[in-house]
């Protein structure tokens, strides 16, 4: 994990997220968290997966595994991932949709590609999130909730094109369940097109997905892969060289530290270690069809 500097007066730094292969010609890349920067709002974590493109026979298999005090978040951009939970939930994802997974006081899911695209192959390329719970609703009961594409609202003018995945902006609202301040948003900039950033929120970022950014009036440019955290109540307008597409990030800091380890997510250490012990002693529930899992590290 790297960063670079930025003549942009607006910009406080921007993450530069190493890729990491995890086998089978697929890749991630890691933005938060960071040596750098370990939260931006309620994000914690932000993964691009993909893209790649499957061989017949070939798929994503990321077996059973836990969490606890944070909220999953999938997005993809192209293909398709079933996921199976414990809490008795199976729905497939497609591009636009959202799946976000409460884990609260603890999960299990797994993540893999279905039967029908893993026979012909086919592309993967997404994003995934994980939002963590406020304190007080870090021990919730666990849930799945699935959004299908038509329930996210959408925007289009002037070149700019927003699906709002989670939060309020622009006049939209979306459906998507948050429990504090979230921002998360899919923007497709035409070539030479402009959209204001908005101060609603503390703590803004965006990730350049495809194409190159500009801020209007500041200097320097942005890539695809880049992650740029924003200094707090700047004004900032975007501006796509060539035909651009980000991810907005932003939403309120929580007043405690979180702890991060694995998987799990919380205010107290002590929670984790609970957490690391209930997996390596089996107490966490199961994912139904599913017997596979991965071990604690």
């Amino acid at each position: 994990m790297s960063i670079r500097s930025s003549e942009a007066t607006s910009v406080d730094l921007v993450i530069l997220p190493p890729v990491r292969d995890l086998g089978d010609g697929f890749s991630v890349r890691r933005a938060l968290p960071s040596a750098q920067r370990r939260m931006v709002g309620p994000f914690i974590f932000f993964d691009q997966m993909g893209p790649t493109a499957f061989g017949p026979g070939e798929g994503l298999d990321v077996r059973p595994h836990p969490h606890i005090g944070l909220s999953t978040l999938t997005y993809l951009l192209d293909g398709e991932i079933e996921h199976r939970d414990s809490v008795g939930s199976v729905k497939t994802i497609r591009p636009g949709a959202v799946n976000l997974m409460t884990a609260g006081s603890g999960i299990v899911h797994s993540e893999r590609s279905p039967s029908g695209s893993r026979a012909t192959g086919g592309p993967l390329f997404g994003l995934q999130t994980w939002i963590a719970l406020p304190e007080a609703q870090q021990e919730i009961a666990p849930a799945f909730d699935h959004y299908p594409v038509d329930q996210i609202p959408t925007l289009e003018a002037d070149g700019v094109r927003m699906s709002l995945v989670v939060g309020q902006s622009d006049g939209l609202l979306s459906p998507v369940k948050t429990y504090s301040d979230t921002l998360y948003a899919d923007l497709m900039l035409a070539s030479g097109a402009r959209y204001q950033l908005k101060a609603d929120h503390v703590e803004r970022a965006v990730y350049v997905v495809s194409g190159t950014l500009e801020i209007v009036g500041q200097e320097g440019q942005f890539q695809a892969g880049e992650f740029v955290v924003f200094k707090p109540g700047a004004e900032i307008v975007l501006r796509g060289v060539g035909a651009t597409r980000l991810m907005l990030v932003g939403g309120e800091p929580f007043p405690e530290a979180r702890q991060i380890f694995w998987n799990f997510v919380s205010t107290s250490q002590e929670r984790i270690e609970q957490a690391k012990r209930d997996w390596r002693e089996g107490r966490f529930a199961r994912v139904a069809g599913d017997d596979e899992f991965i071990p604690l590290p």
